[in-house]
């Protein structure tokens, strides 16, 4: 039987866990896991940003689990604590225990939790981490049957502690979260057709912090979502008014995160406050690019200690986010936490200068990457840029926004031609060169790399007209300027146009020309690669394949030499049309294997469609064309997406099988209109992994088409199936190669 102290009387064993006010909403995950820890480890710290919800979930937590405990689970609060020297005096009041000799209380506490199986729980340390450190640390090794569970924003750095970062919560725990709240204060309320975008877009904004969400939902009261979220960009004076009886750091979402600032030490609110010019994910060289040197005020205080011990510090106390990525490690703030870092910026009056040295960085890279790209680290620049692409969208605003630097805005949206084209993003590339050339620049060379990236781009949109304009005004700056440059650029493009118009005389002629100015000025690029590709597309297209290949097979030696991937790709595919065209089987699918890997993070439509056409050519494909037909693996809807024009028939164009394609689509639409039936629509990796593995056993063999009536009396003929597709024919309007894509039966 245990004995109990007699210099104080035994606690009640129940513990001191408050009971919960409303439900607890979400975290299963996080519960289950921390749930596990617990059976293990003996210190757990609970981390995270201030509003993420770190005391509800520790206390939620703990509840779960303190059957477990046969003495109880206590809390011990010391937010409101200001004095170290007070704390064992409130872990003694929060267990309970009085004592009237004159131990001191760590003695106390000793005594009592030697012999007893009893969770801690210890919230709001942040201010007093030194002394509670301390004091954990002595009672953990006096006590073997004490666990203690903490919550705060940094760990308590205590030999054999365990942190438990608690991330904001995931987009559908943070609505019903909020939908939940909101139903509670405004009992009206409900998640409808109608406002489901709208909530749903509001978490996301407020980073799917529970404290941010209830001070929203409370905000109901008076303001409709709409409003609510039309009004964020000023969230620290909106969301405010919680209820009564709540601590001081959680009344308001300000307070919220100021608490955290507080802690902070001079050296870190500095970094804090230059950190908030990055939008999204950063990585080391750029903050200490853009938040160091000599050159801004301040720096003498992080010269001592550098930018990664001060970052390191501010990850350490849940204001920074280290992610790990594909392209490495990188960090982020919560856009929370980053608007009271840039409202500090703001009035230290160092906004300006660090915005500009953070657009400077971001000029670079995109340089840097432009470079790159004609290497064998494509896939590389591709997911930087996809993972800087917030960064790189700032910078542009910045540039744009200041009269003085928008040929720097004009540089850096025509520097990322490669990104635009090659990955697939041409209405934003597109967006950011209109805007970026309705200003004035006196620096024509941006000006007018911007002009024949914005033809290129539009020329992959099927826009001609527009394609058109933007060349013809880059070629006449270019001969005005005497730039040669500019000048190679703008008759390459306008060659590309004339041969996506399918006027190949006038395509030939402008890429000759084109490569001719590129040999003139030494230029060797991904750009020069891909002039010679489509000048093989022209004479290939005009019947000179001989030459069509040996113009492939010297762009494939130098994408060899230098590891380019992307121009590869399309020199292939010509490759496979030409031994699709002269009848060697093997030609066409190899081709195409070789190919696929190097265009699979191209979205434009020439790189789509040469993938779908080299596939159509591989032998097994046609062997099983029948069986393609009844279960579809072509991207759905993809020609709707397009919006290139381009002319891909002539890729696929036999004008000896024309007339049989048109009687063999007319008979399949017949045959699906009269059974009513809708092929079933596969994946587009599940129709890749068909055209590589091969058929799985030999096709049937296609019957004749019947002809002619049945005899009266005659047994009824079975429908015959129709004849395997053949490619398309040359008198057919353009905009019909892109409806061909969809399957037979989504026309009927």
């Amino acid at each position: 039987m245990r004995r109990t102290p007699r210099s104080f009387p035994q606690a009640p064993a129940h513990g001191s866990l408050p009971a919960e006010l409303n439900p607890f909403v979400g975290r299963r995950e996080e519960l289950a896991e921390l749930g596990r820890l617990l059976e293990d480890a003996r210190l757990i710290t609970v981390t995270g940003v201030g509003g993420v919800g770190k005391t509800r979930f520790a206390l939620h937590a703990a509840n779960d689990v303190q059957e477990r405990y046969c003495d109880g689970a206590w809390l011990a609060e010391l937010s409101a604590l200001a004095d170290p020297g007070l704390l064992e005096h409130a872990v003694v009041e929060a267990l309970g225990l009085t004592d009237q000799t004159s131990k001191p209380p760590r003695s106390v506490l000793v005594e009592h939790l030697a012999e007893r199986r009893l969770l801690l729980v210890l919230d709001g340390f942040e201010h007093l981490v030194d002394a509670t450190a301390g004091l954990v640390r002595e009672l953990l090794r006096r006590a073997p049957g004490l666990t203690v569970l903490a919550a705060g924003r940094l760990p308590l750095c205590v030999d054999g502690e365990q942190t438990f970062p608690l991330p904001p919560m995931p987009g559908p725990d943070a609505v019903r979260l909020f939908t939940d709240r909101a139903a509670a204060g405004q009992p009206g309320f409900r998640l409808t057709d109608a406002n489901r975008d709208t909530v749903h877009e509001l978490c996301r904004r407020l980073d799917g912090l529970p404290l941010a969400l209830e001070l929203a939902a409370g905000r109901l009261r008076a303001l409709s979502v709409e409003q609510l979220l039309d009004r964020l960009d000023d969230r620290f004076r909106l969301l405010t008014g919680s209820t009564r009886g709540t601590l001081p750091r959680h009344q308001t979402l300000r307070t919220a995160i100021g608490w955290s600032h507080e802690l902070c030490t001079p050296e870190q609110r500095l970094l804090w406050a230059r950190l908030s010019v990055f939008a999204g994910q950063f990585d080391l060289e750029a903050a200490e690019y853009v938040c160091g040197g000599p050159e801004l005020p301040g720096d003498s205080t992080l010269s001592a200690l550098s930018v990664l011990d001060v970052l390191t510090d501010l990850i350490t106390q849940s204001v920074v986010v280290r992610e790990d990525t594909a392209s490495g490690v990188r960090y982020r703030m919560l856009d929370t936490v980053r608007e009271y870092g840039a409202d500090w910026l703001a009035a230290m009056g160092d906004a300006e200068r660090v915005c500009r040295r953070h657009r400077d960085w971001y000029l670079g890279l995109a340089t840097w990457c432009e470079l790159e790209w004609f290497s064998p680290r494509q896939a590389e620049v591709a997911a930087r840029v996809d993972s800087e692409l917030p960064n790189l969208r700032r910078a542009m605003e910045y540039s744009l926004e200041h009269p003085q630097d928008v040929h720097l805005g004009q540089y850096l949206a025509g520097t990322l031609w490669f990104y635009w084209a090659g990955c697939g993003r041409l209405s934003e590339g597109r967006h950011w060169l209109d805007h970026a050339l309705e200003a004035e620049s006196r620096h024509e060379p941006h000006r007018l790399k911007a002009l024949w990236v914005l033809g290129y781009v539009a020329v992959l949109q099927g826009d001609a007209i527009g394609a058109l304009a933007a060349l013809q005004e880059c070629r006449e700056g270019a001969e005005l300027s005497a730039n040669p440059v500019a000048a190679a650029y703008a008759v390459h493009r306008s060659g590309c146009l004339a041969l996506v118009s399918d006027d190949m005389r006038r395509a030939e002629e402008l890429l000759r020309d084109a490569l001719s100015r590129y040999e003139e000025i030494g230029e060797l690029n991904s750009n020069v690669l891909m002039a010679q590709v489509e000048l093989a597309m022209v004479v290939a297209f005009r019947g000179d394949l001989p030459q069509a290949v040996a113009i492939c097979e010297e762009v494939a030696t130098v994408c060899e030499d230098h590891g380019e991937r992307w121009a590869l790709a399309y020199a292939l595919y010509v490759l496979a049309y030409a031994a699709h065209t002269h009848g060697r089987r093997a030609g066409p699918g190899s081709c195409w294997r070789s190919a696929w890997p190097s265009t699979t993070r191209s979205t434009t439509c020439w790189a789509w469609c040469s993938r779908w056409s080299c596939w159509r050519w591989s032998p097994w494909t046609r062997a099983t064309r029948r069986r393609r037909r009844c279960s579809r693996g072509r991207p759905s809807g993809s020609g709707r997406r397009w919006g290139c024009r381009c002319s891909v028939r002539r890729t696929t164009t036999c004008r000896t099988h024309c007339a049989r394609r048109r009687r063999a689509s007319a008979w399949a639409t017949a045959r699906t209109r009269s059974s009513g039936a809708r092929a079933p629509r596969s994946a587009w990796s599940r129709a890749v992994a068909r055209a590589l593995e091969g058929p799985a056993r030999p096709a049937p063999a296609v019957p004749p088409r019947p002809r002619g009536r049945p005899r009266p009396g005659s047994a009824p003929r079975t429908r015959a199936s129709p004849p395997p597709p053949v490619p398309y024919g040359t008198r057919r309007r353009r905009a019909e190669v892109l409806a061909r894509l969809r399957p037979l039966d989504q026309r009927a």
